[in-house]
């Protein structure tokens, strides 16, 4: 893996001499452009999320993390797995193990067989430093709770799966999901959940650090709304033609959203891209 971007004098000049920097170099950080292994402490590093006000209270930062092929595909034969990669699964693994909740769609949950989040002994210190659980929250954002509430994801997860719907919601499928140990959380007045009521009401709860692993539709309605401050992109070298999703869906913005580049990552032509609200 090599690191493109953020450049500094040093990743400049190892570029044109071809001369790597040395660690303990004024830096160095920035300038991995030599290809090796990264640890997962290091991409930690490049992921954090920001820090807290001086006054130690989290502001909610909601981010997505989604892969895209090179014509725009988020998904071959409806799920992502085929256009994914070893050192793509690793960056996904370290974003969850940096959250305090994976916000997902029933779509997704369902089409992507969705288990509760694990425990990483890699992170097991620092998240009990930051004051986090073993592992993230699942937050399953549902209108309809057509979900299976007797899967693992539900039953048997290391901290409780949220279970985010509207306030209209069934109660017969409201009942169902606390009855397999869910926690039923109301994020709008009628069946739909109001993405800005449903990141407030996390934050409430004191999971400010928020993953999104979609789908199209959830990350379509979380843009739209405004409520997204950060995408992690991974272009795929891939190309699958036919109709699949683009990695976000739904109505049209009236004015595009502005991001800006963070940071840029690339292994085996696979493109880590992180891009923040500007």
């Amino acid at each position: 893996m090599r690191r493109l971007f953020p450049v500094t004098y040093e990743t400049a000049a190892q570029g044109a001499t071809g001369t790597p920097a040395t660690p303990d170099a004024p830096g160095a950080r920035g300038a991995d452009v030599t290809d090796r292994e990264w640890g997962l402490l290091e991409l930690a590093e490049v992921y954090a999320y920001p820090d807290a006000r001086a006054d130690g209270v989290r502001t909610p930062w909601l981010r997505a993390n989604m892969v895209s092929t090179l014509d725009g595909a988020a998904q071959h034969e409806g799920k992502s797995q085929g256009i994914s990669s070893a050192a793509d699964m690793r960056i996904f693994g370290v974003l969850r193990a940096l959250a305090d909740v994976v916000v997902v769609g029933a779509e997704t949950v369902r089409q992507e067989g969705y288990r509760p989040a694990r425990a990483r002994t890699e992170f097991a210190a620092s998240r009990e430093a930051s004051g986090q659980g073993p592992a993230p929250a699942i937050a399953v954002v549902t209108a309809g709770l057509d979900l299976d509430f007797s899967l693992p994801l539900f039953t048997s997860p290391l901290v409780p799966t949220l279970v985010v719907t509207g306030a209209a919601a069934a109660p017969d499928r409201v009942a169902a999901a606390e009855r397999s140990g869910a926690e039923v959380v109301f994020a709008g007045e009628g069946a739909g959940v109001d993405p800005v009521r449903a990141v407030r009401a996390l934050a409430d709860r004191g999971l400010t650090r928020l993953l999104t692993e979609g789908g199209p539709r959830l990350l379509g309605q979380l843009v739209a709304a405004g409520v997204l401050d950060e995408l992690c992109l991974t272009m795929s070298p891939t190309l699958t033609a036919g109709g699949a999703q683009r990695i976000a869906g739904g109505p049209s913005t009236e004015v595009p959203k502005r991001f800006e580049l963070a940071s840029l990552l690339e292994e085996a032509g696979f493109l880590f891209t992180r891009y923040r609200r500007s």
